[in-house]
């Protein structure tokens, strides 16, 4: 059973610190959603959601176009949780190189992209069962 997480507890916390990659679903022009499979760092403490990718990748656009509302989605068995909030896409040096020092202790040292940017999720409701 899903439940609204507005205080997420231990549970959930740990959950975004073991190595599971999630879904990002983010809306196209015309509204259909377009789900991708991410890697995602959350930070409790300022309530954001982080996604590094290519300046260039659909999701990136979507956002940039104002389709800002997205959710991501972490699944293991039983145990879930989605992250929803407004998006913005960063692309200055130290926006990028924060998010991607966040992905190297989550997941591993990401490869070399020189249009790396970051979508920033300013989380605003968190589901779950976690």
């Amino acid at each position: 059973m899903a439940r609204d997480l507005s205080d997420p507890g231990p549970g959930l916390l740990e959950f975004f610190t073991e190595r599971h990659l999630a879904t990002l679903t983010t809306l196209r022009p015309d509204g259909t959603p377009h789900v991708v499979p991410v890697g995602v760092t959350y930070d409790a403490a300022t309530r954001t959601a982080r996604v590094i990718t290519s300046g260039t990748s659909a999701k990136a656009r979507h956002v940039r176009d104002g389709q800002s509302r997205v959710a991501v989605c972490q699944v293991d068995g039983a145990r879930w949780a989605t992250l929803e909030g407004a998006a913005v896409v960063r692309d200055d040096a130290a926006s990028v190189a924060d998010a991607v020092a966040r992905y190297a202790r989550r997941y591993k040292q990401p490869r070399e992209n020189p249009a790396r940017v970051v979508i920033e999720i300013a989380v605003d409701r968190i589901l779950g069962n976690a």
